[in-house]
Order: C-alpha cells, then sequence, then structure tokens
C-alpha cells in the first residue's frame, strides 16, 4: 500500500481549524500542511495564480488580454455524510465564506449534513416540427424506443464504457403542435453538455424520418430535474442562542418566520434563493464548473408550480431543533473543460477531496443551505448589515493602504464605529501608525 493511502487510512482531517479567519494566507496554506489536507508542493502551489497564465487562458476563452482573478478561500466546519470537509469557494464578496462557515458549525451540533444525490442525467432535446400526426408520430417512438436507445448508445461507446449511457427515450407534445423527445443520458462525472448535443444532432435525422417530420433545435436542457440534490441538516435549537440572543428556540422561531415569509411573497423568495445560490455558486466557480446553468436551472426549478418559490424548508422537528431541507436540480462536472485545463480548478478539487460529479454537486448544496441558513439567522436577529459590514471593513482598510495586522485593527475600529467610510478608514492608519512609531 502507498504512504499517501496509509496516510488516508490512518489521519482522520479536520475542517475545525480554529482562528484560521485571522492568520495570514502563508499561516493558513502551512496549517493546511499540518492537518494533512495538502502536501507541500500543493500548497506552495496555492499562492497567487501558480501555472495559470495567458497561454493556459487562451486555450480555454477568445481574445484574451490578460488574466483576472477571484479570492479563493475556504468554508470550514462542513461534516458532509459523517466525514470533514474543506469547501472551496471563489467569491468577490465579503461574508459568504465567513457566513458557510459558521452555519456549517451550527449544523455539526446536529451531525453535519446529510446528502443524497440523483444519478447524473444530463437530457437532450430534440425539436420535431411539421408532424402530420402527433399520435402516430408518439405511438411511433415509444414502439422503437429500445432500438433508438440502442442507437443511442452506438454513439456513446466511451460513456457506456464508464458506466454511463443512454438510459430513457421521453416523448412531450407542446401545444398540441410540436413534439419533443427528451434523451436522458447517464454522464457519469461530466457535465455532459457537449455529449448530449452533439447525441441531439446524430439522432435527429432518425427521430424525424420515424414521426414524419422535421428536426427544430438539438441541445440539452439545462433544467437538470432528473439530476437532483438533497441535502438535509439539524440544528439544535440550544446552539442557536449567541450573545445578545440567548433564547436558541426564538432564534429558531425567526428563522422559521423568515421562512414563511419566503414561501408567501415571490419578491422574498427571490432573494432567499440568492442566499442558497451564494454558496452553491461560489463553490462551481471555484471548481470550474458552469454556474449560470446551475443558475437558471434552479430558478426554473423553483417556478415548477407556477408561482416561484424557496428552494429550502426549514421546520421544527420532533425535539425542537431546527431542520432544514434543500432540493434542487445540480449538474457538475470533475472532468473536462476547466478541470482539465486550469490549475487553480485541479487544486481546488483537491482541497475538497472531491470523489465525482455527484459529490461535488452534494459539497455545493451543502454549502447553499449553509448559506440560506446564515442569512435567515442573521435577518431573523441582528440583521444581515452588522456581520456583511464587519468584513466589509477589512476591504476599506485594505483600500486605504493598511498591511498586514493594521487591516484587523483599522476594520475592527471601524465596525466599533460604525462608520466605513474610506476618509474615517485613512483617520484611523495614520492615529495607528503615529501610535506604533511612538511606541518605538
Amino acid at each position: 500500500m502507498s504512504d499517501d493511502k496509509i496516510q488516508t487510512l490512518t489521519v482522520k482531517r479536520s475542517s475545525r481549524l480554529s482562528g484560521f479567519y485571522r492568520q495570514s494566507p502563508e499561516r493558513r496554506r502551512t496549517r493546511l500542511v499540518e492537518s494533512r489536507w495538502l502536501s507541500p508542493e500543493e500548497a506552495e502551489s496555492c499562492a497567487g495564480l501558480a501555472g495559470f497564465d495567458e497561454a493556459c487562458a487562451d486555450a480555454m476563452v477568445e481574445n484574451v488580454v490578460g488574466l483576472h482573478g477571484l479570492p479563493l478561500g475556504l468554508a470550514l466546519n462542513f461534516v458532509v455524510n459523517g466525514e470533514d470537509r474543506l469547501v472551496p469557494m471563489a467569491v468577490e464578496e465579503p461574508s459568504i465564506i465567513a457566513a458557510a462557515s459558521y452555519a456549517a458549525r451550527l449544523c455539526a451540533e446536529g451531525g453535519g449534513f446529510s446528502v443524497t444525490a440523483d444519478a447524473p442525467i444530463t437530457t437532450a432535446q430534440v425539436q420535431l416540427l411539421d408532424v402530420p400526426s402527433l399520435i402516430a408520430a408518439e405511438a411511433a417512438l415509444r414502439t422503437n424506443t429500445a432500438e433508438l436507445l440502442a442507437e443511442a448508445n452506438g454513439y456513446l461507446g466511451a460513456m457506456c464504457a464508464r458506466g454511463g449511457g443512454a438510459r430513457e427515450l421521453e416523448v412531450r407534445v407542446l401545444d398540441g403542435t410540436t413534439l419533443v423527445v427528451h434523451l436522458h443520458v447517464d454522464t457519469r462525472d461530466a457535465m455532459g453538455a457537449n455529449l448530449v448535443n452533439s447525441l441531439a444532432e446524430k439522432m435527429a435525422p432518425q427521430l424525424a424520418a420515424l414521426t414524419g417530420g422535421r428536426a427544430g433545435l438539438k441541445i440539452l436542457t439545462n433544467l437538470a430535474d432528473r439530476r437532483k440534490v438533497y441535502v438535509r441538516a439539524t440544528v439544535p435549537a440550544a446552539a442557536l442562542a449567541f450573545e445578545g440572543f440567548p433564547d436558541g428556540e426564538a432564534v429558531r422561531d425567526a428563522i422559521l418566520e423568515g421562512q414563511l415569509f419566503a414561501e408567501m411573497d415571490p419578491y422574498r423568495a427571490v432573494t432567499h434563493n440568492k442566499g442558497v445560490m451564494n454558496g452553491v455558486d461560489a463553490v462551481l466557480v471555484a471548481c470550474g464548473n458552469d454556474w449560470r446553468a446551475v443558475e437558471a436551472g434552479a430558478h426554473a426549478y423553483a417556478s415548477r408550480s407556477g408561482v416561484y418559490r424557496p428552494l429550502t424548508s426549514w421546520k421544527t422537528g420532533p425535539a425542537g431543533e431546527l431542520v432544514g431541507l434543500l432540493e434542487m436540480p445540480l449538474a457538475t462536472s470533475t472532468v473536462g473543460g476547466a478541470a482539465r485545463t486550469h490549475p487553480g480548478v485541479r487544486r481546488a478539487l483537491k482541497l475538497a477531496r472531491v470523489e465525482s460529479a455527484v459529490d461535488l454537486a452534494g459539497l455545493a448544496a451543502a454549502a447553499g443551505l449553509a448559506t440560506n441558513l446564515a442569512a435567515l439567522k442573521a435577518l431573523g436577529t441582528e440583521g444581515i448589515q452588522k456581520g456583511h459590514m464587519a468584513l466589509h471593513a477589512r476591504r476599506v482598510a485594505a483600500e486605504v493602504g493598511a498591511e498586514g495586522e493594521l487591516v484587523e485593527i483599522v476594520a475592527e475600529r471601524l465596525a466599533r464605529e460604525r462608520i466605513y467610510r474610506p476618509e474615517r478608514a485613512r483617520e484611523i492608519l495614520a492615529e495607528e501608525v503615529r501610535r506604533k512609531e511612538a511606541a518605538r
């Protein structure tokens, strides 16, 4: 057995890294090595944009003129299906990573996140127009389903060899005029867009011939409702208490009132779901996935009843605990695309210990449930701005030239005064610099 495998068996990595947020990026990387999350070489490569240069970028997209970076942070305290996990998040907005880490710690008090997921099905659509008889066409497609699936799998040899392939053919009639064929394909660890788009184009002539119509659009759908993920988390009411709000049950009830508001009002629901996507998108960006497709599918799924509704549900459990559920379509990939070409994506997947596309979907969804919980808790108690602006203060401090420990000193004073203007930050910075010089 290799040393790496022995280490994996004998070392239990913890996602609780106390004081992590107070340390420098260099010290954080050192702690990841000490905690066996990364090798020294991997930690060193996390600094800057190691390995990601203009040649790499030019191979990814067109008209490249330079590089554009986002901070890569780690959400801590996540326990997913009984296993400690670090959650990489690439995001520009302060408070999201801190909120996810805080909420994950609350959920860990109740055992962490329980995640299940559907098989990784990606669906191709073939639009059939000018069909002379929709009834006869539908019957012909159903009669020939087995042959059509066999033909589809003939185009998917490599995917079938990996355990995937075409699983089902579905026929839909739209407005009594248009026939749509869905080809549901298990794409394993691929998101599968290019694969099923190519399959739709190859299958279209046969489908048109069987129905007597002509093929229209041939493309996947990003409403991946055959590829859903389900997350559950429990928080003991007592764990919800904090300074200024000592009654955990009252905090729980405030969270439930926020949930009910989202269930009653689409205007609230869309911002409620934005809180979910704060976590989901940040993980997907870090791991090089198509967050735009997931966003579109999530919001469509939230509207499936005809009314836009929250993706999460929060209720009181039998012992008075807070119980949260998230159900959403989430198509992810751990192969090809950015996972192959972008070294930062490969590092993020390594940090997260991602084993499959389904595993990545579960991790992203757990982050989404965490950021939603953090937002509801803040909104129902001290307000969303207190924590957000406290973190925003660090950005203001850095903008006016504070460095090292002065960032935290200036930010702390801005937050204490609840004044976040750059001119005040400059005054505080000058005061602190003079104080340091006088102390020498």
